[in-house]
């Protein structure tokens, strides 16, 4: 399974459980938030690291400049497109 298949399942699970989705969004006020979300995450049967996390979004975030017109530095800019864990939080809302 890959990282994108475990956030959502991730995601599926903190829906029906208030209790992981609110321990998810507290993340964002932690002193690490994105280590905090991956240890959560790892209890709850996820494998990925917070390593794991950033490469993906920035993966994902560089496919998707080099399919816009052409690649080049003229690509708009996509803000925010590769923080995974901003994203993930964003749908859990």
């Amino acid at each position: 399974m890959n990282i994108y298949d475990e956030l959502e399942n991730l995601k599926v699970r903190a829906r029906s459980n208030p209790e992981l989705a609110q321990a998810l969004l507290a993340t964002r006020g932690m002193k690490n938030p994105v280590s905090a979300f991956c240890r959560i995450a790892q209890e709850h049967g996820c494998t990925f690291s917070a390593m794991d996390l950033v490469s993906a979004g920035e993966d994902s975030y560089a496919a998707m400049r080099r399919s816009t017109n052409g690649g080049g530095e003229n690509s708009p800019l996509l803000q925010g497109e590769d923080d995974l864990y901003e994203m993930f939080l964003i749908e859990l809302m």
